[in-house]
Parts: C-alpha cells; structure tokens; sequence
C-alpha cells in the first residue's frame, strides 16, 4: 500500500511542479508583460476626446467609444494575439525577428550566405511536426528565395517593426509615468506642468537605474503592485456601472460603434487614434515571450488583465456618461474621494511598472538583432541563472533613458505623445500581421486562403487605426518616424556592411591546392602551442592565413580555423553546438571548428572555451580513425566535411582530465614559454580576476594499448601543443568602398559603417578572447 502511494506521489510531482511553475511565471509576467496594457485607462478616454470629438461630448458618443474600445481590446490583443499569434513562438522566443528567424529556416530567406546544411539537423530548426521545406505554395517560395529585392524588402520590413518597438520602449515611460504624475494636479491646486515634467524625469531616471538588476528581479518588486492595480481599476469600474450608469452594458453591442460613425463621421475616424492607446502593450505580450512562456502569458491575460481592464473602461465611460465636463481628468475624477490617495500611489508605481514592458522587450528585440548580423556589437549581460534569456544591456539602457526624458521635457503633453506612441503600437502590429500570414503558409503549411484573411481581418482593422494616426504626424507623430529611420539606418548599415565583408572573404579565399604545395610545414617553422584563427567563413582558409604567414614566417604547430556562428534558431543545444573537421592531410595538423549559437544563446565569461576545443578536436580525430574510409586518404572534395561532436558524453572522452592549482612543476619544465614569457602571463592574471577564475586543466592520453599509433601521435602533438599555450588570431579590418562605387554606397561603408565598427564593442571583446593571448593582422578590405 506504501508502495504504491509513493509511486503514485512520484508521478504527481512532475504534474505539481509544472503547474507550480506555471503559476509563478504567470505571477511574474504580470510586473514585466502587462504593465504598459494595465496602465491604458490612465489616458485613453483623455486622449480619444481630446480633438474634435470634444463638439461630440454625450450619452451617445462616451458609449460608442467604449463599443470601440471593447471591440478593439477583444479582437486584437484577445483573439490576435492571445489565442493565435502566441502559437507562432520560436521554440519559446516572440518578437518580429522570431517570426523573421522562422520564415528563414523555413524558407532560404536570408541575405547572408553563411548557411550550411548541417544546421538543418539542428533539433530547434523545425518546428515539431512540420516537415522541412514542404506545403502550400512552392511558386511563392521560389519566387522570395530567388529575387533578392524581395529578401531585401522583407529585412526592411523586419528591421522596421524592430526600430518600432524600440521607439515603444522609449515612448511607453514617457506618456505612463507622465499621464501618472499629472493626476496631483486634480488633487494639488496650482500645481504647474513644469513641476509634474519634474517629478516624472526624475521617477524615469530611476526606472532605468534599476534595470541592471535583471528581468526576474524587477518582476518579483513590481508584480504586487500591478495585480493591486488592477484589481482597484476593477474594482473602481464596477462601482462606477452601478453608481452612475448601469445601462453601459449595451454598449457592448457594435450597433453603437455603427451610431457613433453615423454621429461623428470624419471626426470620428481621426479619434481613432486615441482609442488603439487601449491595445499598446500587446506586442510585448508577444516580445517579451521569451523571458515566460505562452501558457503563463495566456493565464494572466484571460483570468485577471481581460476582465479587470474590460469593467475599468465600462466604469469610466459610466462616469463621464453623466459627468461630460470632467473629461480631461476623468480616471482620477471617477475615483472615489476617500480612496484617492492610496489610487494615485497605486497608479504612479503601476506607471513604472508599464514602463518594464516594454524595456524588456527592447532588450530582446536587440539582442536578436544583434546575433542575426542585424545590429552592432553591445553587451548582453545574462541576469538570472535560472531562467533562460533575462538580459540586460547596458548600451541600449542608457540611450533609452536619455531619449525618454528628451521626449517628456520637449513635449510635457501626454496627447502629442499618444499620437506618437499610436503611430509606433500600430505599425509593429501590421508588422506582425504580415510575418503571421508568411508563417501560416511557410511554417504552419496552411492554404493560402486562411493566410489572406488572416492579413486581410486583422491588417484592415490596424491599417484603420494606422491612417487615423498618420493624420496627426504633425502633433507630435513624427518622433517614432525619426527614430524609425535612425535605428533602421543603423541596423540595415551594419548588416550591408557585414554581408560585404563576408562576400569578400568568400572571394579571396586560399584555395586548398596552394595549401597542398607548401607541404606539411606550410613552408614556414612551426613553433609549439595552437594557433585559434578567428574567420567568419565556414569553408576554405581564409585570407587572413596568407596576410599573417607573409608577415610573420612562424605558425603554431596546430592551427584551428574557428568560427563563432549565429544561426538563426533561439537556443543551440551544448551537444549539437560543435562541428569540426580537417583542413588538408594529417601531417599538417589544420582543423576547421565551427561553434554555433543561436540568437537567444549568451556567452558566458567562465566557460572554458579553449578546454571544450581541445577535447572536441580529440573527439573528432577519435571518430575520423573509426571511420576506415574518410582517414585513410584525403581527398580535397571532401573539404566541407564535418562532424557533430557531443561535448556532454564522456563515455567517448579520449583524454583524462586532471584538474590543478597553479602551474605544476611537471607543466612548468615542459612548456616551451621563456622565464620571462612565464612571468608575464602570471602577473596578468593576478591583474585580471576572470582570468585567474578560469578553471585549470591538464589533458593526458590513458595508456591503450590497441590505438592506432598514427591518432596516439596525433593526440599527443594536441596535448603538447595545448600545454605549450593558445594564440588568437583575429583579423582587424579596415573596411573601403571600391573607388568604382556609386555615393550611396561609399557613404553607408566609408561613413556609416566605419563610424559604427570605431564606436562599438571590438569582436575580441565581445568573444572574451584574453588580452595577453591575441593576435589582430590588419587588412584592407575593398568592397
């Protein structure tokens, strides 16, 4: 009877911790996810009759606008997202370049052409149950793989969605905390405007100070406060249908949305704009995925953000039903006195908290384009241990921070900034609309037919609300354009200068055959220790080899061609992320290692990469030897081949590892570094902590008697050669437009792109390639 209970407790736990954890990142979501969409009530109705419906001021017009907000508020965030577009997650991550990332795995839709067929065996490249390159459309297909302006023209479409959000992350502090701050006014007489920007600029600096705690951290703080939040709005809207109008439940037929255009017309349709302020926050529902899950995200939104924000709209519009002239305030006006305090606190930290949305979300969406070629080098820190893909980055933080307080100090009124804020909320939609209908005929494989009414329901109604927006492009519209165009220009810059520079390392490659006739010394001497040549090539030898060996006549006795990739997938499992293989025959001690991270992946400062390398590269020679017919000869048409090496099975480990402290007597004698070389490097590593931090390995070949002597000599020269020291090689490029170019291009390489490579973090850097151990060989590269 014991037994069994104890069998059947073992198989509830797994079902106890799922729902366990599903509830806490539900109860997390609620401080990072729906702060922006939680805090809409602040300024919806004020911004909506702020212009000409301001001559529409009854009954009629207050419950036609809450028809349209209902409407609205449940067909897209509810029904767009909620239930269809949180399906279309990349094994956990969301955003435009999630969807991006999935229709060029789907279909060869990328620009740069470093794609290989092994990363099509990756366990995250198809989605589960949907076979590669298959399904509806094999014209449509062919025709965005082929024309390369179609490639172009869907990056830009990308990229315009992403610069968006970005704009959403430094518009969404501004108009919360403002709206927030600008309740005191109600309640303190002769309170300026100047005074509100203050208190406002001064909170936003605070906000973004916190950030460098990290995603978990913020969420556990600010969660209570927007689930106290909510449940006040709530409550307040139902204290309101009942006090001042209990008829608003009929406006929840769309016969009032069809009265209201009667009423209102022209006016009507350009007071669009201050209702799609109701569904802002939506897309970070989606953005933000990747620090929760879809089923977390869905709980929160349909048991407490629907029902609470649904009876606040129905309550405020009940309010100024009968109370028309207190439109301009009419949230804090519709709070009940006694109560007015403890609300406005409430508000003012749900604001913050409204802000975290969608600074979360900006964090992902530049690290994604950041790993896809898309942006320049920055720093991504990791902030939890454990929950995958919670970053900060320190760059994006502070630029966020001085835009938003520029932007509430020049404008100090929350209407110039919701027109802004619409114009950014809406075409991030359309660009999800438009990448969901791709994914539905390229991911899903559904006929083209649901495709087209996905666009065609979904973008009508936000194309809609984008036209009411762009009328008021000279109110203060025009600041999400402009900062549109900078970042699009600073991300399509970077990516046109990196796919340049790929091409011509493709171009110039050393042929194998000049590699054959210089013999396994490769003409040169070849002194102890492994030389790392960093290349962003995952074919032939680059360039670089032949700039360096002109200029230096010595090369380490192991050379491994390495090359740090970003495949366009979220996460690459540790045992698929390695694939090595041979460069020439044997004796000459080339090998090509290829180290694959996915977009959501982050480099660690404390992995031992040069350990893992050495071990891989073990494997490989290991599983070449078994393999009779790929070691015996070699053959240059087997160049590209390569091997998926597991780094977690240490079943098939071909050297022990012996960990040590310090530098053991043994190693010390054997080491071909000089007294004085040995010096140096021991006093930089008592300067550098993260050096002195990395663990310590010995490698040695266990005695076996059946291995081959050629793979025994071979292992030994690699463990020699790793006692002996690691040199990086890196190429330090220096990006020209060729003279025959036109001026475009001449500007966006020798200005734009010179001027992002001179201001961003170095490759060395952001690789954590020790500083003491590396090499940079200057070249000229004319593109």
């Amino acid at each position: 009877m014991d037994a069994e209970a104890g069998v059947g407790g073992a198989d509830q736990l797994p079902w106890r911790q799922h729902y366990r954890n599903l509830l806490l990142l539900a109860y997390q979501s609620f401080g990072v996810v729906y702060g922006d969409l939680s805090t809409s009530p602040l300024y919806v109705y004020k911004s909506t009759f702020s212009g000409r419906l301001r001559r529409y001021q009854d009954e009629q017009t207050v419950f036609g606008v809450f028809s349209l907000i209902f409407w609205t508020f449940t067909l897209v965030p509810l029904l767009k997202y909620v239930i269809i577009v949180l399906s279309a997650d990349d094994n956990g991550e969301g955003g435009p370049f999630a969807l991006y990332s999935l229709l060029c795995r789907h279909a060869k839709l990328s620009l740069l052409p470093n794609q290989q067929a092994a990363d099509e065996e990756l366990s995250t490249y198809y989605r589960n149950g949907f076979a590669p390159r298959h399904g509806s459309l094999p014209w449509l297909r062919r025709f965005l793989e082929k024309e390369k302006k179609a490639k172009t023209m869907l990056l830009l479409i990308v990229l315009c969605g992403a610069s968006m959000v970005i704009g959403d992350g430094i518009l969404t502090p501004a108009i919360s905390v403002l709206s927030s701050m600008s309740g005191l006014q109600v309640q303190v007489t002769g309170l300026q405007d100047r005074s509100v920007v203050l208190l406002s600029c001064i909170v936003l600096v605070g906000l973004f100070a916190l950030q460098h705690r990290g995603t978990q951290k913020v969420a556990f703080m600010f969660a209570p406060i927007v689930i106290i939040w909510l449940f006040c709005i709530g409550g307040i809207g139902l204290y309101n249908i009942i006090h001042w109008n209990p008829r608003i439940y009929q406006a929840l037929s769309p016969y009032y949305i069809i009265k209201f255009f009667r009423t209102t017309g022209r006016d009507g349709w350009i007071a669009l704009g201050g209702i799609l302020l109701s569904m802002t926050g939506s897309e970070a529902m989606f953005a933000d995925l990747g620090h929760f899950t879809s089923a977390s995200v869905r709980l929160a939104f349909v048991v407490v953000i629907y029902p609470c924000l649904i009876l606040q709209y129905m309550g405020q519009a009940a309010f100024l039903s009968k109370n028309i002239f207190d439109m301009p305030t009419g949230f804090y006006d519709s709070i009940p006195g006694p109560i007015f305090w403890p609300v406005f606190v409430v508000a003012t930290l749900a604001a913050v908290v409204g802000s975290q949305a969608v600074i979360s979300a900006t964090f992902s969406i530049v690290k994604q384009c950041h790993s896809l070629g898309c942006f320049p080098r920055v720093k991504v820190v990791h902030t939890s241990r454990w929950i995958y893909g919670q970053i900060y980055i320190p760059e994006i933080n502070w630029i966020l921070m001085v835009l938003c307080v520029a932007v509430t100090v020049a404008f100090r009124d929350i209407t110039l900034i919701g027109n802004a804020y619409g114009i950014a909320c809406m075409t991030v939609m359309l660009v999800t609309t438009f990448l969901m209908a791709l994914i539905v005929i390229f991911v899903w494989q559904k006929n083209i037919m649901l495709s087209l009414s996905f666009l065609l329901f979904f973008g009508s109604i936000e194309a809609v609300y984008l036209s009411s927006s762009l009328m008021k492009v000279p109110q203060g519209g025009w600041v999400p354009l402009v900062l549109a165009f900078v970042f699009m220009s600073v991300m399509y810059i970077w990516h046109y200068g990196t796919r340049r520079k790929y091409q011509f390392d493709l171009q110039n490659k050393v042929s194998m055959r000049s590699i054959l006739s210089l013999g396994p010394n490769l003409g040169i001497v070849r002194v102890p220790g492994i030389g790392l040549i960093y290349t962003e090539l995952v074919t032939g030898v680059p360039s670089i080899f032949s700039h360096f060996v002109t200029n230096l006549p010595a090369f380490h006795e192991v050379l491994v061609f390495l090359c740090v990739k970003s495949v366009p997938v979220p996460y690459v499992p540790p045992d698929e992320r390695y694939l090595v293989g041979r460069i020439g025959p044997r004796a000459y001690r080339m090998y090509r290692c290829i180290v694959r991270y996915g977009y959501k992946d982050v480099q660690r400062d404390d992995d031992n990469f040069e350990n893992m390398l050495v071990m891989s590269i073990a494997k490989f020679i290991m599983m070449e030897a078994e393999d009779v017919s790929s070691s015996a000869n070699y053959d240059i048409a087997n160049e590209g081949r390569m091997a998926v090496i597991r780094t977690t099975d240490d079943y098939s480990t071909p050297l022990a590892v012996r960990d040590f402290d310090g530098l053991a007597d043994s190693m010390t004698s054997r080491s071909s570094k000089s007294e004085s070389l040995r010096s140096l490097q021991s006093s930089y590593e008592q300067e550098s902590p993260s050096v002195s931090r990395r663990r310590r390995v010995r490698f040695e070949l266990p005695e076996e008697n059946d291995m081959d002597p050629q793979v025994k000599d071979e292992l030994l020269a690699l463990i020699e050669a790793k006692h002996a020291g690691a040199a990086y090689i890196m190429g330090h490029a220096y990006i020209k437009a060729r003279r025959s170019s036109s001026f475009l291009k001449k500007f966006a390489i020798d200005v734009g792109y010179s001027f992002l490579r001179k201001n961003c973090r170095g490759p060395s850097v952001t690789l954590h390639i020790p500083h003491i151990s590396l090499i940079e060989v200057g070249m000229i590269y004319y593109v």
